[in-house]
């Protein structure tokens, strides 16, 4: 899978999301990586924030383009 191509940025940004929210759950992590909500570090709060509250919409997503991926390319 090439990294530049848009299903590759879907990929990637799924990944990120999925990734940031597991590792909001995870106490040492939580106050050492998301702990900044501003800057470069407030990336990585925006994630797990948009991966908790909408866990069920990158649920689906996750799903669709693992279908994507596997069946039709």
């Amino acid at each position: 899978m090439v990294v530049y191509s848009f299903d590759g940025i879907l990929v990637f940004g799924l990944l990120f999301i999925c990734t940031c929210a597991y590792l909001k759950k995870v106490p040492r992590i939580n106050s050492w990586l998301l702990s900044e909500k501003k800057g470069v570090w407030g990336v990585f709060y925006k994630a797990a924030i948009i991966g908790t509250r909408l866990h069920i919409a990158v649920a689906i997503s996750c799903l669709a383009m693992a279908f994507y991926i596997v069946f039709l390319k």
